[in-house]
């Protein structure tokens, strides 16, 4: 809250929507709402999980702006980042879904620093959407046509996460993305992230874990099936790659991997894109 209070865009305004929290967050958040006099607007959550509450807020028709961001409640914003995003945002046509999001530095529940996120130096795009979200929502902004375009496909419990949600139906209706290289959050690590840092080896063990154990399976049917349900937003370039990459899942291995190789989506950073070409030889897609 603080590291928002200090940025150099001033002009905001925060929605918080507490989703069923047992700490002292409520409280807090009312010391906010007096200190900052109609900056503040409290709501309580849908309680179903993390996705669906920052998405309820998405189709909140009471929140208007020019311009939307998420925020984690625990992580540091640097000054600049209102400032940077905005700027950059402001270059968009206005009729054009636009998003910015960058890089994060860890810390720990210290705020001592761990390191950074990766970089990812490859265009964001919808064939990559559809497999990576490289975007963290604790980085995220962007424009009223993204929110608009958010909003009516935002009533599907079972996408993954709304940052990656918001990744793909961006860069799928034909919108634009930009990936900042500067980390302009310091992305807070600690016991009970819903998701966390993948730069140490005991991380991305448990990632390769979660691999074998079909969770990236899972993920891929979930955003599948939410992306066929709004499929009539989605250009018809990026609907085609979306059936290609969906049949090919379901085939044998020499058709899956033409398939694959065919929609053209990839992750990255490279090593990244050799573990996906991985699990689409161990058939975990």
């Amino acid at each position: 809250m603080d590291s928002i209070e200090t940025q150099i865009h001033t002009q905001w305004d925060i929605w918080a929507s507490d989703d069923g929290s047992t700490d002292n967050t409520c409280n807090l958040l009312e010391t906010y709402r007096n200190k900052w006099k109609g900056h503040l607007s409290i709501l309580t959550g849908p309680a179903k999980g993390f996705a669906a509450n920052f998405l309820s807020l998405i189709t909140n028709t009471a929140i208007s702006a020019d311009y939307y961001a998420f925020s984690d409640q625990d992580d540091i914003w640097e000054p600049d980042k209102l400032h940077r995003a905005v700027t950059w945002l402001k270059t968009i046509p206005q009729n054009v879904p636009a998003m910015y999001c960058s890089r994060t530095k860890y810390i720990g529940a210290d705020s001592v620093e761990l390191g950074l996120s990766t970089n990812f130096s490859w265009s964001p795009s919808f064939r990559n959407a559809l497999v990576q979200s490289i975007g963290g929502g604790n980085t995220m902004v962007f424009n009223q046509a993204a929110r608009k375009l958010l909003a009516i496909t935002a009533n599907h419990e079972d996408v993954v996460s709304h940052d990656w949600w918001t990744y793909m139906l961006v860069t799928g209706n034909g919108g634009q993305v930009f990936y900042d290289a500067y980390p302009a959050v310091r992305y807070r690590q600690h016991g009970n992230n819903m998701a966390g840092q993948n730069i140490t080896l005991m991380a991305r063990m448990a990632r390769i874990k979660a691999l074998f154990a079909g969770r990236y399976t899972t993920w891929n049917d979930a955003n599948i099936k939410a992306l066929n349900e709004v499929r009539d937003v989605l250009t018809e370039e990026n609907r085609i790659v979306l059936d290609i990459f969906a049949s090919a899942r379901k085939k044998t291995f020499i058709p899956r991997l033409i398939g694959v190789i065919r929609s053209g989506v990839y992750r990255q950073p490279f090593l990244g894109n050799l573990s996906f070409f991985v699990a689409v030889i161990l058939n975990k897609l």
